[in-house]
């Protein structure tokens, strides 16, 4: 394993010394996070000027987007403001990497709060709707989804309609919690959404976390993971479909900061049409003190026509060689003639067959979210995405940038 001198050098200083984007200087000061240039590694794929100024100083107006809700059983979702909303700012850990996030937490005066009770078993998901009305009103919202110890629940947050949204949902799940969180970003295709979800994970709990993201002009979505206790396990899924000028990209943070930990990630997305572009980065940290750590990373982008272009940068960086194991896989590329002659050879039509090969593609991945109806759902707008280029899906050779080798530090 090759270190780099600057690297050693920084290792010789302590762990928290290491030269990695992966160990950033948080602050809750705004005057700590410069507004993004897009030369920044953490900033370099987003398209800055599509973003209505929510990466830097755009007013956070009074919310036009309409928010609704249901309340099962042993469930407590409430509007919050005051010193209640205050102190819930940061409750996961959060310390603020940027300025987005920062300006969240210090200027917007209510927090969502979605309280799930100690050992309640919530029967029916927490549904989420948020609603947008206006792309030209830039806002931002704060929400807190709180699973009390030994408590099982399933919350959905569906962002539908047309908005501008800075967002941070932060996630506490308490110990031997067995919970999921799935966000849905199915806007209409001028809305801009910029979110970041950070997740603390506690002793011996099991958190699923689901990323869906069809609809929207540009949307960026980090979604950060650690743990406050040992045996904690993340489940890190998503699934993303760009069309034509359509930017979507997410990124994965899995911080291993406790012992005998689990993170397993897996993202799928397809690409259709002219200027369709999709950014995934993995990222995950095992520090020194987390022994006994297992987690693994996979990224597949499916390109089906002409002129779209797919990013995927898995980095892995290790601290200490007592783990089980840690890998990645990452790939893009077009449909598989194996696949697409098996089919032809059995009589199925040309596009027939490359729209079965993309249901093959996403339909693992959907069965595992674990919400039949909005299982049901998401095949069928696949397949409405697919009816977008009819007759367009060729085995086109995909247009890939920034598909770079694994950051390893030991």
């Amino acid at each position: 394993m090759t270190v780099t001198e600057s690297v050693r050098d920084a290792l010789e200083m302590g762990p928290e010394k290491v030269l990695s984007h992966l160990h950033p200087e948080g602050s809750f000061d705004l005057a700590d996070h410069a507004v993004p240039t897009g030369r920044e590694e953490v900033w370099r794929f987003t398209p800055l000027k599509r973003l209505r100024g929510l990466h830097a100083d755009a007013p956070f107006a009074g919310p036009s987007a309409t928010t609704t809700h249901n309340a099962p059983k042993g469930v407590r979702v409430v509007q919050v403001e005051g010193q209640e909303a205050r102190d819930l700012r940061g409750v996961s850990g959060l310390v603020p990497s940027s300025r987005f996030t920062a300006r969240v937490l210090a200027e917007v005066p209510s927090t969502l709060l979605v309280d799930v009770a100690a050992e309640a078993e919530v029967a029916e998901p927490v549904r989420v709707e948020v609603v947008g009305h206006d792309v030209e009103t830039t806002e931002a919202a704060h929400v807190v989804l709180r699973f009390g110890a030994f408590s099982k629940a399933v919350v959905v947050l569906n962002h539908t309609g047309s908005a501008a949204l800075a967002q941070v949902v932060e996630v506490v799940v308490g110990d031997g919690a067995q919970v999921s969180v799935i966000s849905l970003q199915d806007w209409d295709d001028d809305a801009v959404h910029l979110t970041q979800h950070e997740a603390v994970v506690g002793r011996d709990a099991s958190y699923k976390h689901v990323a869906i993201s069809f609809g929207g002009d540009v949307v960026r979505m980090d979604c950060n993971v650690h743990y406050s206790g040992p045996g904690g396990s993340a489940e890190l899924l998503g699934l993303y479909f760009a069309d034509e000028g359509q930017h979507l990209e997410h990124r994965l943070f899995a911080d291993h900061d406790a012992p005998h930990t689990r993170s397993n990630v897996v993202y799928k997305g397809a690409l259709q049409g002219d200027g369709a572009r999709a950014v995934w980065v993995g990222n995950v940290l095992i520090r020194k003190v987390a022994e006994g750590i297992e987690t693994y990373e996979e990224n597949r982008n499916l390109v089906l026509t002409d002129g779209c272009q797919a990013d995927s940068v898995p980095n892995l960086e290790i601290e200490t060689g007592e783990i089980e194991g840690a890998g990645h896989a990452s790939a893009v590329g077009r449909f598989d003639d194996n696949q697409l002659f098996y089919l032809r050879s059995r009589g199925i039509e040309e596009s027939e067959a490359r729209r079965l090969v993309v249901h093959g593609f996403f339909n693992d991945l959907i069965r595992k979210i674990g919400v039949p109806e909005l299982e049901d759902q998401l095949v069928t707008t696949v397949e409405a995405e697919l009816a977008k280029n009819v007759g367009r899906l060729t085995g086109a050779t995909p247009v890939v940038a920034g598909e770079v080798a694994p950051t390893v530090v030991a």
